[in-house]
């Protein structure tokens, strides 16, 4: 057992905000996620790490596509969604910002590998892509 201070924001591999909140080492790893409003993550999937997200606060939009079928979900304080490993997903913030909080099972590995940008619905800024993938090395947490 430990406590940790609170992990600066750092950037995700689909350019949100993070803050690491706790590590149960080779568990699960939990966090705080911000998307700017009106911002687009990259579309990613994981290899090998599944994820379960709570909404905070703002508003948006999550998609999700595993073993061709496509589901969109509405994003707003209250709504909790998952992720299995192998899903491709996407999330858009409203004109409010989005903040989650996600549970990463296992932990986030920060293996070149883990996420795998994929194509999704919503555009994302050059400058964002490029972000993301510099910022997808060597992480503690999961990115969303």
């Amino acid at each position: 057992m430990h406590a940790d201070k609170v992990a600066a924001k750092d950037t995700t591999p689909d350019g949100s905000l993070v803050r690491t909140l706790g590590v149960l080492p080779n568990v699960a790893s939990f966090a705080q996620f911000e998307l700017a409003p009106n911002q687009a993550s990259q579309a990613l999937s994981h290899g090998s790490v599944q994820e379960i997200w709570y909404v905070v606060s703002g508003s948006g939009e999550l998609w999700r596509s595993l073993d061709s079928k496509d589901d969109k979900t509405r994003l707003e304080p209250g709504v909790c969604v998952t992720i299995p490993a192998g899903t491709s997903f996407q999330s858009q913030a409203g004109n409010d910002g989005l903040q989650i909080v996600a549970v990463t099972i296992p932990p986030w590995p920060g293996n070149a590998g883990e996420a795998r940008q994929q194509d999704g619905p919503w555009r994302v800024a050059a400058k964002a892509v490029k972000d993301a993938r510099s910022a997808s090395q060597g992480l503690p947490f999961g990115p969303r």
